[in-house]
C-alpha cells in the first residue's frame, strides 16, 4: 500500500484463543514486546494536554498540598493516584529514544505546564492555609538524599519496562507521581510561605528525581531495542538520547555532589 493514502490498518485486541495456550506458548506471549507504533500511540493519547490533564494536576495538588501540611499520608498517596504525570515523563523520554523533536516539544510542553501549573496552585494554597513548616511530610520533600535516586530511578526504568512490554499499571504512575508531586507542592507552599532555604532544598529533590526519571527510562528503552528502524533516523535518535542523557548526568551529578559535600541529606532545624 506504500504510495496510497486512502488506506487504513486497524488493529483489534484479542480477548480470547482456542483451543487454550500451552505454557510455552504463555511465555512465549508474555515475553513479546509491543511495537513502536502501539508505543507511540500509547504514549501519545496520556501525554496529551487537555482540560482533564489540567483539571487533574489542579486537584492531585490541592490535595497533596493539604495532605503535606497536614501530615495526612493516606492525602498523599491519594494525590499521587489521580496525578497525571506519567504520560509526559514517559513520552518526553520516548521521544527522546526515537529523536522525535516534534513529540520532544509536545510533550515537554505538556510536561512542563504540568509542573508550573502544580507549582501555581500549591503557591496560591500557601496564602489560604497556614502552612505547618515542621509537618514531618512535608520536611521529608526537603530533605534530599540518595534514597532519592534510588526511588527515581526505580520509578523511570519500571515505567519504560511497563510500556515496552505493552503493559499499563496505576502502581507505576503513583511512583512517578511520588518523585515528582509532592516536591513540586513542598517548593509551591515552602516559596509561598517565605521558607526560602526549604523551597530550594525541595527544589533540588524535583530536579534531582526529574532527571533520574528521565535517565533510567533512556537507558531502559534503549536497551531494549527502542529506536527508528530507518538508519538515517537512527543516527539522529543517537544523538538525542545522548543530549538528554548527558544532561540528566549532568543534573544528576550536580545534585549528589550538593547532597553529599554539603550535607543536604542532613535534618533541618526550623528554627536555626
Amino acid at each position: 500500500m506504500e504510495g496510497q493514502t486512502d488506506w487504513r490498518i486497524v488493529i483489534l485486541d484479542i480477548k480470547a484463543t482456542s483451543p487454550t495456550l500451552t505454557e510455552e506458548e504463555e511465555a512465549t506471549q508474555a515475553e513479546q514486546k509491543a511495537t513502536r507504533e502501539e508505543i507511540y500511540a500509547d504514549v501519545g493519547r496520556s501525554a496529551a494536554l487537555g482540560t482533564d490533564f489540567v483539571v487533574l494536576i489542579i486537584l492531585s495538588t490541592i490535595v497533596a498540598a493539604i495532605g503535606l501540611n497536614t501530615n495526612s499520608v493516606a492525602s498523599v498517596i491519594g494525590a499521587m493516584v489521580i496525578a497525571p504525570l506519567l504520560g509526559p515523563v514517559l513520552a518526553f523520554t520516548f521521544g527522546a529514544s526515537l529523536g522525535d523533536d516534534k513529540m520532544l516539544q509536545r510533550t515537554g510542553a505538556s510536561l512542563g505546564i504540568g509542573v508550573l501549573l502544580s507549582f501555581g496552585v500549591a503557591f496560591l494554597i500557601s496564602f489560604i492555609i497556614k502552612v505547618n513548616p515542621e509537618s514531618p511530610e512535608l520536611m521529608a520533600r526537603a530533605e534530599v538524599s540518595l534514597d532519592a535516586v534510588a526511588l527515581a530511578m526505580a520509578a523511570g526504568a519500571a515505567a519504560a519496562l511497563s510500556l515496552a512490554k505493552g503493559n499499563s499499571s496505576i502502581l507505576v504512575g503513583v511512583m512517578v507521581a511520588a518523585a515528582l508531586l509532592p516536591p513540586i507542592a513542598a517548593v509551591g507552599l515552602y516559596m509561598g510561605s517565605g521558607y526560602w532555604q526549604l523551597s530550594m532544598r525541595s527544589a533540588l529533590l524535583l530536579v534531582l528525581n526529574l532527571a533520574s526519571l528521565v535517565l533510567s527510562g533512556l537507558i531502559v528503552f534503549w536497551v531494549k531495542g527502542i529506536r527508528p528502524r530507518k538508519w538515517i533516523e537512527q543516527a539522529n535518535a543517537r544523538r538525542a538520547i545522548l543530549l538528554h542523557a548527558g544532561v540528566s548526568g549532568l543534573f544528576l551529578l550536580v545534585a549528589l555532589f550538593l547532597i553529599v559535600y554539603l550535607g543536604l541529606d542532613e535534618k533541618i532545624n526550623i528554627s536555626g
